[in-house]
């Protein structure tokens, strides 16, 4: 067993920085408020909990998440192989794309995260995982509350005016309240609540389902009613005896969900309530995610390489209907099939596998016992409103460490809740293991968070010089930001915004100086092309040759220097 004062450090790690990385936003200095700072967070708590947990709980993993940490260091090893063979940029596949972010490093990050939890083993640790959650929940709860009553006190690019929350997306900030309303409702249920808690609870909840709609993200609502339907199984499995009533519970919530699906798709008496037109723009998004994979099944294209390959895959439909030719994106809206489309069945079925581990202790959990058992229907079902939120949305980083980390607690649970026969066997090694430890885990934890905060912070130390040099307006301190270095890493976007700034400010020569190195950074990256194509001191040799990249990138558009 792992060493109390270990197991403790490293709840106090996650109870600490879970919600910090939710809610951590960095607005004036930067860009991109969001996605740089949130992955430096991550960084930062992610190495420093993986440190102390394959310094002191090595043996301990191998032998209770041998399966998770099998099924991670092959989706980490499918991660490697898709970079080793992409076209993209190197430091494009390490770091991600402007404004996602979820490049290998990200991933390696979450399952970090994953591992490292599955080693806590008492029932106060993972409570402190799911307060701080409600934590997180309730800061971006009283933020909302405010932009509503006030108005927003941040300077978000926001014209249709919905509340957008710490992940600056409606639709993000939509499923986290669906996941806080789902969580805090399976825990306020525990025995141990008095009702003032439970009030409480109940009052956010609804404050929350108020600020969901306010958000107009359907996928908030769906988020909240799976949720609820989750809780209820739970709850009236453990006040009924036999099968009768909890296979009729059963039953009547999978025609709700019928009928909820049904008007997804535009169909039945929901589609009024249910159907927006971003359901059809995600069926688009989706098969042409699959296209990417299908077309180079056993690497995909790169990690966080979606956006480059959007246009080539897109199905013809996405021309003239929906979502239109103008109309592009760098997501599949569908985390499964975006990493699928990032490295193709190796890196699918990992990740699959890794979710199978946690619907699998769920599972093993619940044919367990029939007792309402709060803590674990908390812990359960707000990882299965994340996994839905999931198939309709974007990885993340401020929602998917939630995903992610769950997995782990998920297992640790199982493991720690198994029948008195293990645990008697496992708590006779106890004793020999509580000694006193050389380097204290907080030590330890202090140095992965120093080496996890100098690996996840170059986008986020970039975009500040971008920022700072866009404010300066000096040419010098452009060229010094966009030169690349460790602390500057270059990036596809950066570079054809640089072009288009100097072609605006008349400085034709180096609007072309820059241009040429975007296409030589990210020959596959079509607007580094359609620059190129488009400033002033472009030669015709130049024309010729972003236009046939450009064709070659967008072979269905029939005129691709319109867009």
């Amino acid at each position: 067993m792992l060493n109390k004062s270990v197991e403790k450090t490293i709840s106090l790690f996650l109870f600490l920085g879970l919600p910090f990385t939710t809610c951590f936003l960095v607005v004036s200095s930067v860009t991109d408020p969001v996605n740089v700072t949130k992955l430096f967070a991550a960084g930062c708590m992610s190495v420093g909990v993986f440190a102390i947990a394959i310094t002191y709980g090595t043996r301990e993993l191998w032998r209770s998440s041998k399966a998770l940490l099998i099924a991670s260091a092959i989706f980490l090893l499918a991660g490697l192989n898709s970079v080793i063979n992409s076209g993209s940029p190197l430091i494009q596949n390490i770091y991600g794309v402007y404004g996602r972010q979820t490049g290998f490093i990200t991933y390696f990050l979450l399952a970090a995260l994953a591992i490292s939890a599955s080693l806590l083993r008492e029932l106060k640790s993972f409570k402190r995982i799911i307060w701080g959650l409600l934590i997180a929940g309730a800061l971006n709860i009283l933020y909302a509350a405010w932009a509503i009553a006030f108005g927003d006190f941040i300077g978000w690019s926001n014209p249709y005016g919905n509340i957008l929350g710490l992940f600056g997306n409606p639709n993000f900030i939509g499923a986290f309240l669906g996941m806080f309303i789902t969580c805090s409702v399976a825990f306020a249920f525990s025995d141990h609540f008095s009702w003032t808690y439970r009030i409480a609870f109940i009052v956010l909840g609804l404050i929350a389902l108020y600020e969901i709609k306010q958000s107009h993200a359907v996928q908030g609502l769906v988020v909240t009613g799976a949720g609820l339907a989750m809780i209820g199984f739970y709850w009236v499995r453990a006040k009924t005896k036999g099968f009768a009533i909890t296979s009729a519970y059963l039953v009547a919530v999978a025609v709700v969900g019928v009928f909820a699906l049904a008007g997804a798709l535009q169909k039945g008496p929901l589609a009024s309530i249910i159907y927006k037109k971003s359901v059809s723009l995600r069926g688009t998004y989706w098969e042409t995610g699959i296209k990417m994979a299908m077309d180079k099944p056993m690497t995909g294209v790169g990690m966080d390489g979606y956006g480059n390959w959007y246009r080539a895959f897109r199905p013809d439909r996405a021309l003239t209907d929906t979502p239109g030719v103008g109309t592009v994106t760098n997501a599949a809206h569908n985390v499964v099939i975006d990493i699928f489309a990032y490295g193709g069945f190796p890196l699918l079925i990992s990740y699959l596998a890794i979710l199978f581990i946690g619907i699998w202790a769920i599972l093993k959990v619940t044919f367990r016992t029939r007792t309402y058992d709060g803590t674990f229907v908390a812990l359960a079902t707000t990882w299965l409103a994340y996994q839905l939120q999931s198939v309709i949305s974007i990885n993340q980083i401020g929602l998917a460490i939630w995903g992610w980390v769950l997995i782990g607690v998920l297992v640790a649970y199982e493991y720690s809740t198994r029948p008195e026969t293990e645990a008697t066997t496992n708590n006779s090694s106890k004793k020999a293991k509580q000694k006193d430890l050389i380097f204290s885990p907080q030590l330890v934890g202090g140095i992965g968070l120093v080496i996890g905060g100098l690996i996840a912070v170059p986008p986020l130390s970039a975009d500040m010089k971008w920022k700072s040099a866009l404010k300066a307006q000096n040419l010098q301190q452009v060229e010094v930001a966009l030169t690349p270095s460790y602390l500057t890493p270059r990036d596809s976007a950066r570079l054809a915004q640089a072009v288009i700034t100097f072609e605006n400010s008349k400085l034709g020569d180096i609007a072309h100086k820059y241009a040429l190195e975007g296409v030589k950074f990210n020959p596959d990256y079509f607007d580094a092309w359609r620059v190129l194509y488009g400033i002033s001191k472009s030669t015709q040799e130049d024309k010729d040759l972003a236009l046939k990249n450009m064709k070659r990138l967008d072979p269905k558009n029939p005129d691709v220097t319109a867009n």
